[in-house]
């Protein structure tokens, strides 16, 4: 067990963005958290300040994205990190997209372990199953703030949704009520210019003595400054109020997957193949065929060979194969690998497009990677290895769209990404019309960019 522990003013900003400042709670032995928001918005980060701001604590923390044991699938690293975790017996969990490459065994099994786990338990996920099955309380990371709630994460969204709703309901009352102030101070101006004038005309036509004149010139200007005081301090208090207003940005992709023609031809043809590495072989007795427009999913439990045979297509040369092979070259595959080991940790997202297309302008290739919401010059020029999972995955499409493919090869996908991201990408792959093979343990995702031919492994 552990005492209450007590989160006091944590922030996380960068010179770019403030992912969020002055968080405050309090985690109580046994409470059930997940961390909810977009891609990049520290969630990561904010678990791993957990871990490292209570060493009292007994703490296992799983990261989101596992480099070690290189000749294990992404499944049975994310199983080896969690029983080496839970063997430390811990008081407090904390797991970063534990469901991400599980297959349906393993996320089951997950759940089981999670809903029987006797501790704190913190999830960061993006999993809408894994919420609802073990989660009590939601941390949403939005627009600068962690917001707590309770209840679901529909519940959750409803109720950001209103919020948004009622700022923008209460942002156009407020500009209204200024633009009639606005007007009201104009007719004010404009009524007192011509009393002034006409007062002018009497005295100059001798119906008012000067003295008249003045007076009542005076008093009118004083009627008028005090009105114009009052519209004026009206106006300060709203301007006021919007600065106060700010409705939270919601920044949607707009990025596109182009293709090269390749004709009506086979690009993948596979005879009795076999396929594995120097010290063991993984997958026997291929026959596959692909040609240019086909859309294939490969499916199976962890560890039967599905990232193993993609990686043998796209011309991996550390992967050991026999039989018949006919693939393209490497330079006409693009392949997003789900442990997005394609992209060089120490380079930015500006030096990986400009390596993917050496024919861009520095011009294109900001508007490029602005598409993939790389929208300013930090987030263009921050270091891969400085990056979360979600922006991997997108930096990854964005180096495959920068060097349209022959053949395209996404490998679990749908690891990582936001809902908003998943959705863009959903309706991008369901029009694309060259040839696909799609690694993914996610049934409903393979529905919905309608690929019907599936390969189990």
């Amino acid at each position: 067990m552990h005492n209450p522990i007590r989160i006091q003013g944590f922030s996380l900003i960068f010179p770019h963005k403030t992912c969020f400042e002055n968080f405050s709670t309090q985690i109580s032995f046994g409470d059930r958290i997940g961390v909810i928001g977009r891609n990049g918005g520290g969630k990561s980060s904010l678990l791993k300040m957990i871990a490292e701001k209570f060493p009292e604590i007994s703490t296992a923390r799983v990261p989101q994205i596992i480099e070690d044991f290189d000749s294990l699938s992404g499944g049975q690293r994310f199983n080896k990190l969690l029983s080496q975790a839970l063997g430390k017996n811990p008081s407090m969990l904390l797991l970063d997209e534990p469901t991400n490459h599980l297959d349906l065994h393993n996320r089951k099994s997950l759940m089981r372990m999670l809903n029987g786990y006797y501790g704190t338990l913190i999830i960061a996920t993006h999993d809408p199953e894994l919420l609802r099955s073990c989660i009590d309380i939601l941390w949403h990371i939005d627009d600068g703030k962690i917001a707590i709630f309770r209840g679901s994460r529909e519940d959750c969204m409803n109720q950001v949704r209103a919020m948004r709703q009622s700022i923008m309901r209460q942002t156009e009352l407020l500009e209204r009520e200024k633009k009639t102030l606005h007007k009201n101070l104009m007719r004010e101006q404009e009524r007192f210019a011509k009393s002034k004038s006409s007062g002018l005309k009497k005295i100059a036509d001798k119906k008012w003595m000067k003295s008249v004149g003045n007076l009542k010139g005076m008093k009118a200007e004083k009627a008028q400054g005090r009105s114009l005081k009052s519209i004026d301090e009206k106006k300060q208090k709203l301007s006021e109020q919007l600065s106060e207003i700010r409705l939270p940005e919601v920044i949607s992709p707009k990025f596109h997957l182009p293709h090269r023609n390749a004709g009506d031809k086979n690009l993948v043809l596979i005879v009795d193949g076999s396929v594995g590495y120097a010290d063991k072989i993984v997958l026997r007795n291929i026959n596959l065929s692909i040609n240019s427009q086909e859309r294939l999913a490969v499916v199976g439990a962890n560890g039967g060979g599905k990232t193993t045979l993609v990686r043998a297509i796209s011309g991996d040369a550390n992967i050991v194969k026999f039989g018949d092979w006919y693939t393209p070259n490497p330079g006409d595959v693009g392949y997003l690998d789900q442990h997005y080991g394609n992209l060089n940790p120490e380079k930015t997202a500006v030096e990986i497009i400009s390596e993917a297309n050496r024919s861009l302008t520095r011009a294109e290739i900001r508007r490029h990677l602005n598409d993939f919401l790389f929208r300013k010059n930090e987030e263009a020029n921050t270091p891969v290895k400085s990056l979360s999972g979600g922006e991997r995955a997108r930096l990854s499409l964005a180096k495959i769209a920068a060097s349209p493919p022959k053949l395209l090869i996404l490998d679990e996908i749908t690891n990582n990404i936001d809902p908003e991201t998943r959705d863009h990408l959903t309706e991008i792959l369901r029009a694309y019309p060259g040839a696909v093979i799609v690694v993914s343990h996610d049934e409903d995702f393979l529905d919905e960019i309608e690929i019907t031919n599936r390969n189990a492994v």
